[in-house]
């Protein structure tokens, strides 16, 4: 079965992570031939700290496609053999090095890659999670031919979605992966008929999703509580919001809001047995929370085996 809308096309695919499967496997279902796979080398995880391989190297081995794993493109002999490749195209998504020039330009229509925000915001490493954090109303998917910058190419489709008081980064994740997913086939058959003409990105609007910390979860209790819910919203399941308390780190899986204005008791203060946390503007309520090495519970299982006092104050 071949993509509907066009013809079979000699791929390679250059990804990762878990977002990039969805992209890979529709591209194969279309009839495309995906003659090599290109991830990140895989890496220690676990608690065994075993050599792990990506979510897309893994998928592609078992689909029976040749993976590589180059630490780097930029040596001669690693362009040379992706030039060898003969492509029409490369679908990059979330693969995590940078192209060099000749990468770039090896392909016969280039090299097009799945980003997951409409550009130009959030060009980047963290774009889902960075739209959640910002309290932006929608993101999207943009399919952009790839150039030099830093996802700054011209952009060849674009497609929009909500996002809600609900909105979390894992759920944002599965869904931008399937529409990436379904706009990939599109771009590249318009892209290879000639009907779809590559567009430059505004240069009004620019902003940068820079990569993820360990300990960017750390609650910050003086700052608005609507900030903070977001965050909360933002960094599930990685790197996770907390607060510590007697010297233990606590996980908040998710929290509301308690709009009651600016506090005259200091950020950080278990206002009732709830704990409702004054913030730098309004207040935060944990409503679902992990311990370290112990399973997710709702706040209130949580506190009738860690009491927490009124008028504590969380680091």
């Amino acid at each position: 079965m071949t993509d509907p809308a066009g013809q079979p096309l000699r791929l390679a695919f250059l990804g990762s992570p878990d977002f990039a499967v969805p992209v890979l496997q529709a591209l194969r279902d279309a009839g495309h031939d995906v003659v090599c796979v290109y991830a990140q080398p895989a890496r220690p995880a676990g608690r065994g700290k075993r050599e792990r391989p990506t979510a897309v190297q893994a998928a592609a081995e078992a689909a029976g496609i040749e993976v590589r794993t180059p630490r780097t493109l930029r040596d001669a002999e690693a362009q040379a053999a992706f030039a060898a490749l003969d492509l029409d195209a490369a679908v990059v998504v979330a693969y995590g090095l940078i192209l060099p020039q000749a990468v770039l330009d090896a392909p016969r229509l280039g090299c097009i890659n799945v980003h997951a925000s409409l550009l130009p915001r959030w060009r980047g490493a963290a774009p889902i999670q960075r739209a959640i954090a910002a309290g932006d109303p929608e993101t999207g998917v943009t399919i952009m031919q790839m150039d030099a910058g830093l996802d700054t190419g011209p952009m060849l489709l674009r497609r929009s979605v909500p996002i809600g008081p609900e909105t979390t980064a894992a759920g944002l994740h599965d869904v931008l992966a399937a529409l990436g997913a379904e706009l990939i086939l599109p771009a590249l058959a318009g892209l290879a008929a000639g009907d779809l003409l590559p567009t430059p990105q505004p240069e009004d609007g620019v902003t940068y999703a820079k990569k993820l910390e360990r300990d960017e979860g750390r609650l910050d209790f003086t700052r608005p509580a609507a900030e903070l819910e977001r965050l909360v919203r933002a960094f599930d399941p990685w790197p996770g919001a907390y607060f510590e308390l007697g010297g233990e780190r606590i996980k908040v899986l998710s929290a509301t809001v308690l709009k009651v204005g600016r506090l005259a008791n200091a950020p950080g203060t278990v206002l009732d047995h709830e704990l409702t946390i004054a913030c730098g503007a309004d207040a935060l309520r944990p409503t679902r929370v992990q311990r370290a090495g112990r399973g997710p519970v709702d706040t209130d299982a949580f506190l009738r085996g860690f009491a927490v006092a009124p008028g504590s104050v969380l680091g």
